[in-house]
C-alpha cells in the first residue's frame, strides 16, 4: 500500500473515532439539564444574584449608557456620542485642575496608609492576650461605623479655627503656633484634615479580615521558621505571615481602594462649604455630586462616574497582580 493510501486510511480512521461536536441545540439542552439538576443550589444564590443585578449590574450599565447622552432628568435622554468624555478631558477646567490631583493625593496617602496601618494594628492586637484582644479590635473598628456627619460632629470641636478649638488651644498653650489655624476652611490645611479624619475611620472590614487572617496562620510554620534560623519578628511577618494570608491581604487592598475612591463628602462636611474652600478638598466624587444632584446634568455626571469606575478597576487589577494567585486570575 502506497504512502498516499496509508495517509488517507489514517485520516478516515481519525474521522470515524473523533468525537462528534454537539450542535447548539444539544448544548442548550445539556445546559438546561445541568441547571435543573442543581436547581436547589441556584435557589440559594438567587437572593444575592437578584440584589447584585438590581443594585449593581443594572445601575452600572445604566450609567455607561447615560454617559453617551445629554440628560437633565426632565427631558428624555438625547444621544450625543463621545461629547461628554471629550468635554471631561479637554474643557472641564475645574475637573482637570482640582479633581484628579486632589483625588490621587488623597488616595495615595489614605489608601496605602490606611492599609498598612490596618495590618500593623491587626498584628499588634494578635500579640495581646485573648481576653483583651476583642476589646482593642472593637475600639479600632468602631470609628469605621460612623457616617460622615457623625465624623464631622466628632472632629469639628477639635478642628475649630478659633482659640476655643481643642487643637488650636493645645498648640497655643505649648507655644507651637502663634495664632489659631483655620484647619478646615483654609485651603492649606483642609486636605490634611481630611486625610487625618479618614485614616482615623479606615479600620473597617479590611482590618477585620487581616485580623482574622493573622489569627488563622498555622503556628507550626512559626516553629519551623525558628528551627530554620529566623531570629526576628520582622522575618516571620515577611516570610510567613504575609504569604499565609494573601487572600485577606487582597481583600483588604480592594476594600481600601473602594473606600478611598468613593470618599469625598468628608471635605464638605468638615468645611461646611460646597464646593470646598478654593476647591482644596474637591475630589472626583464631589464633581459627580455637583453635576448630578446640583446642576442635574445626569449624562455628564454618568461620564465622570465611568471615568472613576475605570480608575477603580485599574487599581484593583494592580492589587490582584500583587496579592492574587494565578488560579484566581
Amino acid at each position: 500500500m502506497s504512502s498516499n493510501q496509508a495517509s488517507a486510511s489514517a485520516e478516515l480512521m481519525r474521522q470515524r473515532t473523533a468525537p462528534v461536536k454537539p450542535t447548539f441545540t444539544e448544548r442548550t439542552r445539556l445546559l438546561l439539564s445541568e441547571i435543573w439538576a442543581y436547581r436547589l443550589s441556584y435557589l440559594f444564590i438567587a437572593p444575592f444574584m437578584l440584589c447584585f443585578i438590581a443594585f449593581i449590574l443594572i445601575p452600572v450599565l445604566a450609567a455607561v449608557g447615560l454617559s453617551f447622552t445629554y440628560f437633565n432628568a426632565i427631558e428624555p435622554p438625547r444621544f450625543i456620542g463621545w461629547t461628554n468624555f471629550q468635554n471631561l478631558i479637554s474643557q472641564d477646567l475645574t475637573f482637570l485642575k482640582y479633581a484628579p490631583p486632589n483625588t490621587f493625593k488623597f488616595a495615595v496617602i489614605v489608601g496605602p496608609g490606611g492599609y498598612i496601618a490596618a495590618f500593623l494594628l491587626a498584628w499588634l492586637i494578635t500579640q495581646l492576650p485573648a481576653a483583651t484582644r476583642k476589646w482593642f479590635a472593637l475600639a479600632m473598628y468602631t470609628p469605621s461605623l460612623t457616617m460622615g456627619i457623625a465624623m464631622s460632629i466628632v472632629w469639628s470641636p477639635l478642628l475649630t479655627g478659633d482659640r476655643i478649638g481643642y487643637l488650636n488651644s493645645i498648640l497655643l498653650e505649648i507655644g507651637f503656633i502663634d495664632e489659631p489655624k483655620l484647619w478646615v476652611t483654609d485651603k492649606a490645611y483642609l486636605m490634611n484634615s481630611m486625610i487625618v479624619v479618614t485614616l482615623w475611620s479606615s479600620m473597617g472590614v479590611g482590618f477585620l479580615a487581616m485580623l482574622a487572617g493573622i489569627l488563622n496562620v498555622n503556628q507550626e510554620l512559626y516553629e519551623a521558621g525558628r528551627i530554620d534560623g529566623m531570629k526576628s519578628r520582622l522575618q516571620e511577618i515577611w516570610y510567613i505571615t504575609v504569604p499565609s494570608m494573601k487572600p485577606q491581604m487582597l481583600f483588604g487592598a480592594v476594600m481600601a481602594i473602594v473606600s478611598t475612591f468613593k470618599a469625598g463628602a468628608i471635605g464638605v462636611e468638615l468645611s461646611g462649604q460646597n464646593p470646598t474652600p478654593q476647591y482644596a478638598g474637591h475630589l472626583i466624587i464631589n464633581h459627580i455630586d455637583d453635576y448630578g444632584f446640583i446642576r442635574f446634568e445626569m449624562g455628564y455626571a454618568a461620564a465622570i462616574s465611568v471615568f472613576l469606575l475605570l480608575l477603580m478597576y485599574l487599581s484593583n487589577k494592580l492589587c490582584w497582580g500583587l496579592f492574587g494567585s494565578k488560579e484566581d486570575e
